[in-house]
């Protein structure tokens, strides 16, 4: 029996959604890998009635919903649907209508709290998908990485008065309580929640349970031990994708990964933790462009299981030869071209910027023009940029019988169209004389 009673999973479906059918498979795969959760960030993925403006293109019908919750329940997995409910905020608040509840007139990101109708707004949410997930046990309101909180003179001067932990309480408190009178427990990240005193930690503790997230190295012991002096119930969050890079990767760094699991479970263990949650993020926020897929992650994904499970890690081979034996066919080709994509977008930009430095040397000094250099290094841009193509339609095909083929050709248009613009503009002419940085005059 593992010494992790909660091993979850996360499905961030704002972007690279699955298709329906993936979706039931990907349910298959997490149970084989003795993951018992899923927490699943909905976003615009969700056939929403509140607003059906939050809809994405690729939004998910209503039978789709209810089939991934019916599987689930098959199989014994715990569904801990995600509601945003403080930062995060992009889906709703980018629609001019809900533009009066932002803390910050012209960002999305962050909901006021004091804004009147912006709970209400979080509710109307939270009743959706509560009312198409079933019996549920726990649901995950967010709560993290509000950037812009108190920036608005309202709310600054709320904080002035009552502390962080006031608005914080005061916007989310009610939802909290709206949830436990249903006999839902709410869940909330904890990063903004690092400086407060213990008497408002208490408060949390009556009525949620905190989700503390640390993807590099191990998790931060001495904020565990203020959270459980306070009474905190706290669950652990590691990551198996989109925790390596700004955003845009084609691959996880597994090795980094299973560190950190590693280090989630030594501590589930000893703290005696609620859960581990792999998270595995799509996207940073929902502005941002998209990480790494899934199904070029699933080494890392099942190697993480293992890891939660029994603490130790089944190792590339295995992850390989079990992934291939429940019928995940796709994984080789599909890792291989993404890593292909990687070496070869890198590239090009690597001699971009070597060109861009070429010339900016000829500028300022015109005797080291006619070398040659500026030809080869264009040549060297177009010869990666050829090979990040090749990749690309690759790739193209590799996660064709997963992903809807609007959310691939963005994945691959965010990664080659900056690309190809560069190397592109490689061939205008160059400016052979003048400085473009005042370091002083070239050398005689």
């Amino acid at each position: 029996m593992s010494l992790v009673p909660v091993r979850g999973v996360h499905l961030d479906l704002k972007g690279l959604p699955p298709t329906p059918q993936r979706l039931l498979q990907l349910l298959n795969l997490f149970t084989a890998s003795r993951f018992n959760c899923v927490l699943a960030e909905w976003e615009d993925a969700f056939p929403w009635d509140c607003d059906p403006r939050f809809r994405s293109d690729a939004a998910y019908t209503v039978d789709d919903v209810d089939a991934f919750h019916r599987r689930a329940r098959e199989l014994d997995l715990r569904v801990i649907p995600l509601v945003q409910s403080l930062g995060h905020m992009e889906m709703p608040l980018r629609i001019s209508d809900y533009a009066p509840l932002r803390e910050v007139p012209d960002r999305c990101d962050g909901i006021n709290p004091l804004a009147p109708g912006a709970r209400e707004l979080v509710g109307r949410m939270i009743d959706d998908v509560v009312a198409r997930s079933g019996p549920i046990t726990h649901l995950h309101v967010g709560g993290d990485e509000a950037f812009t909180f108190a920036h608005h003179p309202d709310t600054r001067a709320y904080v002035a008065q009552h502390g962080a932990a006031g608005l914080y309480l005061h916007h989310i408190r009610p939802v909290m309580e709206s949830l436990n009178a249903r006999g839902i427990r709410p869940i909330v990240w904890h990063d903004m929640m690092c400086d407060w005193d213990e008497r408002s930690l208490a408060e949390v503790a009556r009525l949620a349970d905190v989700m503390v997230w640390k993807y590099q190295d191990g998790p931060d012991d001495a904020m565990l031990e203020r959270f459980a002096r306070a009474g905190v119930a706290v669950w652990g969050a590691s990551a198996y994708k989109g925790a390596d890079s700004r955003g845009d990767a084609e691959l996880p760094d597994v090795p980094r990964r299973i560190a950190n699991a590693r280090a989630w479970h030594a501590v589930a263990a000893r703290r005696q933790l609620r859960g581990l949650i792999a998270t595995g993020w799509s996207r940073y926020q929902a502005a941002r462009v998209q990480c790494e897929p899934i199904d070029g992650a699933l080494d890392s994904l099942v190697r993480t299981a293992s890891v939660f499970h029994a603490g130790d890690d089944i190792g590339e081979v295995a992850a390989a030869r079990f992934l291939a034996s429940i019928g995940e066919i796709q994984f080789p080709a599909c890792r291989s071209a993404l890593s292909r994509l990687t070496v070869a977008r890198r590239s090009a930009w690597e001699y971009v910027r070597l060109f861009r430095e070429q010339c900016s040397l000829e500028r300022r000094d015109p005797r080291r023009q006619g070398s040659g250099v500026l030809h080869e290094l264009r040549r060297l841009a177009h010869e990666h940029l050829t090979a990040t193509r090749s990749a690309a339609a690759d790739v193209r095909a590799a996660l064709a019988a997963g992903l809807p083929p609007s959310a691939i050709e963005s994945f691959l248009a965010e990664r080659v169209t900056p690309l190809m613009e560069q190397v592109q503009n490689l061939d205008a002419p160059i400016v052979a004389a003048g400085h473009d940085w005042p370091v002083g005059p070239a050398a005689p």
